[in-house]
């Protein structure tokens, strides 16, 4: 959801002012197509864990915007058979954040339309390194200490744990990387990059990143 700062100087707004038009106008119509055209799992990127390292201005900003879509959103995002999905380490948060996304998530728990993942404090190289402390903290003791970690297990721990990889990753702003985004599921997703900043990431321009995707020979290493 790159692009939010540049759309704000662009228009002359506060650099809170991007991020607010996201959170208006272009989460919900995303979320909405995506349910119609039969997605069943969608994830935004909210907040890295390089994040924190923006100023304590934008930051307390930011975290006002994320109370906001929590109370005024995301019931209407319940209506649309939406379940809400967290991915990311919510700890260092704030508490009441913390505690209403957890409420929302289990309120929503039995919408089967689409799952609506949103990364907060999220960062690929700590998802794993989470994952696999959480393995060592609950797996059994093992008489042979050598024994190894498996891919599955491992999968087991993230946070995406129970859902299927991504088969698209769509990038707005113009930076062609993932900067850790979903590092371990990611393996095999295809890649869309676009200028187009995100507050005008409309559902038409999300059709057509649909549309390249479809164009897309698949072989998984084959």
């Amino acid at each position: 959801m790159d692009g939010n700062r540049r759309w704000a100087k662009k228009h002359k707004l506060s650099i809170l002012g991007g991020h607010q038009e996201a959170a208006d106008k272009i989460i919900e119509p995303l979320i909405e197509r995506a349910g119609n055209l039969g997605i069943k799992y969608l994830t935004f990127w909210c907040f890295s864990t390089e994040n924190w390292k923006r100023s304590k201005f934008e930051v307390t900003g930011l975290m006002k915007i994320f109370r906001y879509v929590i109370r005024a959103k995301l019931s209407r995002f319940a209506k649309k058979g939406a379940r809400l999905g967290l991915i990311g380490d919510i700890s260092k948060f704030p508490k009441d954040i913390q505690e209403e996304v957890k409420q929302a998530s289990e309120k929503t728990k039995d919408n089967k339309k689409i799952t609506v993942n949103f990364a907060l404090n999220y960062g690929g190289r700590d998802e794993i390194v989470r994952a696999f402390n959480k393995w060592l903290g609950q797996r059994p003791k093992a008489k042979d200490q050598r024994s190894k970690i498996k891919e599955q297990e491992l999968e087991d721990y993230l946070d995406t744990a129970g859902q299927p990889d991504p088969d698209l990753i769509i990038r707005t702003g113009g930076e062609q990387r993932s900067s850790g985004f979903l590092t371990w599921q990611s393996v095999y997703s295809e890649l869309y990059f676009t200028e187009v900043l995100f507050p005008d990431f409309t559902v038409e321009r999300f059709d057509e990143a649909i549309r390249e995707f479809q164009k897309r020979q698949r072989r998984f290493g084959k």
